[in-house]
């Protein structure tokens, strides 16, 4: 099979999270043959729950479609680097492979912060591909938080 970036799709779910008033995250996951299983954008603030991170919101609808817990052989295309929270649910989601564009030192648990997959308690570490795309995440993040100060 021929490798195909995702990440254009997970943009997109960033842009229309942003154009809501989200944080601008987008994610995807796709199954072994290349679909495209499942596709979300941040909702925390829409449906009131702090849990609802693009990642989070992907893997439960993914999880769904396939009618399993795991989602073995899937990768996970989001435009942040995924939190500790989201970090932890990819691991417990089996997931195979991570791709993921900006960095995020600030709030991040793969490459910064706790680094979830590092630790002996990780039951599964997914392969990880960082800067997909990094500036074209990071620039909406710019811009979204630049619009909500006002510069």
């Amino acid at each position: 099979m021929n490798f195909a970036s995702h990440m254009e799709a997970a943009l997109a779910e960033a842009r229309d999270a942003g154009a809501r008033g989200e944080v601008p995250v987008g994610a995807v996951v796709v199954a072994p043959d290349g679909r495209v299983v499942a596709a979300a954008g941040n909702r925390t603030l829409e449906l009131k729950d702090p849990t609802a991170h693009a990642e989070m919101l992907a893997i439960r609808t993914a999880c769904a479609a396939i009618g399993s817990e795991r989602l073995v052989g899937h990768s996970l295309w989001v435009t942040l680097e995924p939190c500790p929270m989201c970090a932890a649910a990819i691991g417990f989601a089996r997931i195979g492979r991570l791709y993921f564009g900006a960095d995020d030192p600030k709030s991040g648990g793969v490459r910064h912060g706790p680094c979830i997959y590092a630790h002996p308690q990780a039951h599964h570490a997914p392969e990880v591909y960082d800067g997909i795309r990094a500036g074209d995440a990071a620039a909406l993040l710019r811009g979204f938080f630049a619009a909500r100060r006002g510069s």
